[in-house]
């Protein structure tokens, strides 16, 4: 067994995890920024750099959620039930993945503009991050319930305005008519992404909402 196997072997379990969620989430509120530029960006050129950059950062993501799922299966004792840290882990990834491929649509569909609704996501998206971040530094410890509670209300919040905004742009595109309809289906495959990226926001948050009961 060699050095770093026996430090892991040794490492106070929740510590150990804490550890791997903390660079999940610190990943997902980097990405989240990367991916607010790329919805600024006022160029393709701009955006083709800064996808490379989320790029990195979605599998930099995938790699730590391997590891998550690794240490679940060496792990004997785990801080909260393996099935809810492996939900966890999977949200954020379900994420991530989904700016990473919302970043990929405006490339490959050549989409250079920056809309209103599009910045306003990456606004809401990036307040999500955030919040989710403070909650999984607060998570392991249930005195900190109320402050928890408070940062699942606010992305509820947010998640009712990520829909509210999909279904408003939604209707604008098609009052385009068919004369567009090519761009409207570029469009509209875009802020599907965005609206799904929201969805497993709120989804984090439902199993955050498991682990305060089986640990309050």
């Amino acid at each position: 067994m060699n050095a770093d196997k026996i430090i892991k072997w040794f490492m106070p379990k929740e510590e150990r995890f804490q550890a791997l969620l903390e660079r999940a989430t610190q990943n997902l509120l980097l990405s989240a920024k990367v991916f607010s530029e790329i919805a600024h960006a006022s160029s393709l050129e701009d955006r083709k750099v800064k996808g490379v950059q989320l790029k990195a950062l979605e599998r930099e993501g995938d790699g730590i959620t391997r590891q998550i799922f690794e240490a679940l299966n060496t792990t004997f004792i785990t801080p909260f039930d393996r099935e809810d840290i492996r939900s966890l882990a999977s949200d954020l990834d379900d994420i991530l993945d989904h700016l990473e491929s919302v970043a990929k649509y405006l490339v490959l569909f050549e989409l250079a503009e920056a809309p209103e609704a599009l910045r306003r996501f990456a606004e809401i998206l990036a307040a999500m991050a955030e919040e989710i971040d403070k909650i999984r530094g607060l998570i392991w410890d249930m005195g900190n319930l109320q402050k928890i509670q408070e940062s699942m209300v606010r992305i509820s919040e947010l998640e009712n305005q990520g829909d509210s905004l999909y279904f408003t742009v939604i209707s604008d595109l098609f009052k385009k008519g068919c004369t567009e309809s090519i761009e409207i289906l570029k469009w509209k495959e875009v802020y599907e992404g965005l609206e799904e990226a929201c969805d497993r926001c709120k989804d984090f948050t439902h199993v955050v909402g498991n682990v305060a009961i089986k640990n309050a």
